[in-house]
């Protein structure tokens, strides 16, 4: 859910005690606890699977219906995505003509080894369901998808019985659950408390940090991935930084843009599977990407950056 620095080119049990809490959002990144076992890439907890910390996001940016250059510019995006070595994708039914752009893009570039593609039931009906995954499915173009996520908790108690049903048949490898901006975070915990969940998606960033209290603590304690949408917020966050300077101490994270400093901050804690942010620029693809290498800040420096963005904005 995300990138719009530069503008489209038209038109994701609880730990006890407070003092707990608090620890477990301050910890020191270390590889274990950031699940590092290869540059860039972070460990799925359910089956160890290694992935890039870095992926794709898809809402509002591929959202260009039958538009031929706006098609292949989505597809030059997910180009410079794939030859940075993304292999994260996610989309919704939600997102209008995204996934049938998703279709056009792996169709036009193939399929590449390792695609984990993620997308979400969104209905409120249990009997549509299975056939508003197949059509999502068609559209994308791909065989089976990786991770089915309950879009927004909607129907969730219809949805998730049957998304377990389906990994149990081996029909997608993960099933989870989404947020966006701070929704129904309560109910949120309580199904991450009491489901075999593999993954989950919220919105995080250097000044949304809500889920660092609860949600983020949780996840550790359960095992569980963590998608993090809207990292940008939707492209309005880098947009009121562009043309401030960097401070000086974003040369200690390697942090070039803006985009990679709030990308490392949200990298840099230890909950954290992946980041997705969108984009309509290649360009931009292959630097979010390339936030994922190098250092990450330490528990200090991470709240320096956060008392920074709040300082200058």
């Amino acid at each position: 859910m995300d990138d719009l620095r530069t503008p489209p080119l038209s038109r994701r049990a609880l730990l006890s005690g407070g003092a707990a809490l608090a620890l477990a959002s301050a910890l020191p990144v270390t590889p274990s606890q950031a699940q590092v076992a290869e540059p860039g890439k972070r460990k799925i907890p359910s089956s160890g699977e290694m992935i890039p910390a870095v992926g794709l996001g898809t809402w509002i940016t591929f959202n260009v219906g039958n538009d031929p250059v706006l098609l292949d510019r989505s597809a030059q995006v997910m180009e410079a995505f794939f030859d940075s070595g993304g292999r994260v994708i996610d989309s919704s039914p939600m997102y209008g003509s995204s996934q049938d752009t998703l279709g056009y893009g792996l169709s036009k570039l193939g399929r590449p080894e390792g695609l984990l593609a993620a997308d979400k039931v969104w209905t409120s009906s249990a009997e549509d369901g299975p056939e508003q995954i197949e059509r999502s499915r068609r559209k994308w173009n791909v065989p089976r998808f990786s991770l089915m996520q309950v879009h927004n908790l909607r129907a969730w108690e219809a949805h998730l019985p049957m998304l377990f049903d389906k990994k149990d048949g081996g029909e997608i490898d993960y099933v989870g659950i989404t947020t966006s901006e701070g929704r129904r975070h309560d109910l949120f915990e309580e199904v991450m408390a009491n489901q075999p969940l593999d993954f989950v998606q919220i919105s995080y960033n250097v000044l949304d940090r809500e889920v660092e209290e609860r949600i983020l603590p949780l996840t550790r304690e359960r095992g569980i991935a963590v998608i993090v949408n809207r990292p940008f917020r939707q492209g309005s966050l880098t947009r009121r930084l562009e043309g401030r300077p960097l401070p000086d101490f974003a040369a200690e994270i390697g942090a070039s843009s803006w985009a990679q400093f709030i990308l490392k901050f949200i990298l840099s804690h230890p909950a954290v599977t992946v980041a997705i942010p969108a984009t309509t620029v290649p360009e931009h693809a292959r630097e979010n990407m390339a936030a994922a290498s190098g250092p990450l800040p330490e528990p200090e420096l991470r709240t320096r950056m956060s008392a920074h963005v709040r300082d200058i904005l």
